[in-house]
C-alpha cells in the first residue's frame, strides 16, 4: 500500500516571528526562506503583508525567490488585507492568500461583536475576494478548537462554495485533547459534503504541550496538511514542532503517511532559526536539542554502546547529527570511560580501568562533565 504524503506547512517566517524579541529582518527571512525550501516544506508562510512596509517587503522579496514551494501570505477577512496581500504575492509562482476569522462562540460575541450568520457572510465573501487574485486560498477558522462542530462543518462547507482550496482547523488556544482534536476532523470530514474539493490543515498551539499530539491526531483522522514551526516556535508556548510531526510520521511506518521533508536537514536547520531569532533551542527538546541524543547514565550508555537502537528510536545521521553522544557524568559505567579511551586511541586493560575507575568517579562527583582532557590527565595518574 503506497504511502499517502502530508503537506508540511512552515509558518516560521509568520506565526514563529511573533515571539516577542524574534523579530527577522529580510535579509535573515530570505536565508531562512532558501533553508526552508531546501528543506522540502511544501508552503512557506513568508508574512502578514499588511502589517507593516517590513513585512510586505519580505514576502515581495521571498516570492521572487522561491522556486519549489508555494508562498503564502496571511490576512484578515477584511478586503484591504487581502488586495495587499494579493499585490506581494505578485512575483509567487505558486502564491497562497490566507484568509479567515474566529468561528467561537467566544470570538464571534466577544471579539466581533457578531453572529454566527453575519461570521459565515464574513468568511465567504473574503475567500471569494481572494479567489478573484489567486487560485489557491486557505480559509482559517480561528479558534476552531473550541468552535461547535456543527457549527464548524457549516462554515468549512461554505468556504469551500466560495473557492477555498484548503480549510485550516486551528486549536488557536492550545485548549484541545488530542482524541478531542482528531474527532473534529474526523467530524468534518465525515459532514462537510463538498470536502472532496478541499484539504484539511491542523494548525496546533502547544499551550499544554499537545501541539504535535493534536497534530498527529489530525492527520490520522484525515487532515493531509500540518501547520508548523522549525523548533516549535511560536506565541505563548509555540506551535506544532515541524521536526517533531515529520519525525514520527517517519518511524511509525503503520501510519502509512509521510512527507517530501530531506530530514538530515533538520539539524542544520534548526541551528539557523535558533541563531537568527535568538532563541536557544532547550537541551532536551526532541530531535534537535543537544542532548537528543546525548546519553550519560550509565546503563543506558552500556546499551548504546553495545547496540545504538537500544536507547534510540532514530539513527542520529538521519536528522543531521554526525554520531550519538557518550557524555561521562558520575552516573557512567566502566564501559563508558573504556570507550572514551578507545575514541582517543587509547586501549585501557581491565586492570587499569579498576585503577582508573574510582579516580574518575571520585572526579565526576565534583564536576557537572568530564571532558576528554580530563580522563587523559586521570590516566596520567595510575
Amino acid at each position: 500500500m503506497s504511502k499517502q504524503f502530508v503537506k508540511i506547512f512552515d509558518t516560521t517566517l509568520r506565526d514563529g516571528e511573533q515571539v516577542p524579541g524574534c523579530k527577522l529582518n529580510t535579509e535573515q527571512k530570505l536565508t531562512i526562506a532558501k533553508k526552508l525550501e531546501n528543506l522540502g516544506v511544501d508552503i512557506i508562510e513568508a508574512g502578514f503583508p499588511v502589517s507593516s512596509p517590513g513585512d510586505f517587503n519580505s514576502v515581495v522579496s521571498i516570492s521572487k525567490q522561491t522556486k519549489n514551494a508555494t508562498v503564502c501570505a496571511l490576512s484578515r477577512a477584511v478586503e484591504n488585507d487581502i488586495k495587499v496581500a494579493s499585490e506581494a504575492l505578485s512575483y509567487a509562482k505558486y502564491p497562497r492568500i490566507h484568509t479567515g476569522i474566529g468561528t467561537s462562540d467566544s470570538h464571534i460575541k466577544y471579539k466581533f461583536n457578531s453572529n454566527r450568520d453575519k461570521i459565515i457572510e464574513t468568511g465567504y465573501r473574503a475567500v471569494k475576494f481572494a479567489k478573484s487574485f489567486v487560485e489557491d486560498v486557505e480559509f482559517y477558522a480561528e479558534d476552531a478548537g473550541r468552535t461547535d462542530n456543527e457549527f464548524l462543518a457549516k462554515v468549512c462547507e461554505k468556504m469551500i462554495e466560495a473557492g477555498a482550496t484548503v480549510l485550516n482547523i486551528p486549536d488557536t488556544t492550545g485548549y484541545c485533547l488530542p482524541e478531542e482534536y482528531g474527532n473534529k476532523i474526523k467530524y468534518l470530514y465525515e459532514n462537510v459534503k463538498n470536502i472532496d474539493k478541499a484539504i484539511l490543515s491542523c494548525h496546533c498551539h502547544n499551550d499544554l504541550g499537545l501541539a504535535t499530539a493534536n497534530s498527529i491526531a489530525g492527520i490520522t483522522n484525515g487532515a493531509r496538511q500540518i501547520e508548523c514551526t522549525i523548533n516549535g516556535v511560536g506565541e505563548r508556548a509555540g506551535n506544532t514542532s515541524l521536526e517533531e510531526v515529520v519525525m514520527i510520521m517517519r518511524q511509525h511506518s503503520k501510519l502509512n503517511l509521510d512527507t517530501n521533508i530531506n530530514s538530515k536537514l533538520l539539524s542544520e536547520t534548526s541551528k539557523l532559526v535558533s541563531e537568527s531569532m535568538g532563541m536557544v533551542v532547550q537541551a532536551n527538546k526532541a530531535i534537535v536539542g543537544a542532548n537528543a541524543f546525548a546519553h550519560s547514565s550509565g546503563i543506558h550508555q552500556d546499551g548504546v554502546i553495545k547496540k545504538r537502537d537500544t536507547y534510540e528510536i532514530i539513527n542520529p545521521i538521519d536528522v543531521g547529527v554526525d554520531e550519538s553522544s557518550i557524555i561521562l557524568t558520575a552516573r557512567s559505567g566502566r564501559s563508558a570511560l573504556a570507550y572514551r579511551y578507545k575514541l582517543l586511541g587509547i586501549d585501557v586493560s581491565k586492570n587499569e580501568l579498576d585503577l582508573l575507575y574510582p579516580k574518575f568517579l571520585n572526579f565526576a562527583d565534583n564536576n557537572k562533565t568530564v571532558s576528554d582532557k580530563d580522563i587523559s590527565e586521570i590516566l596520567k595518574t595510575i
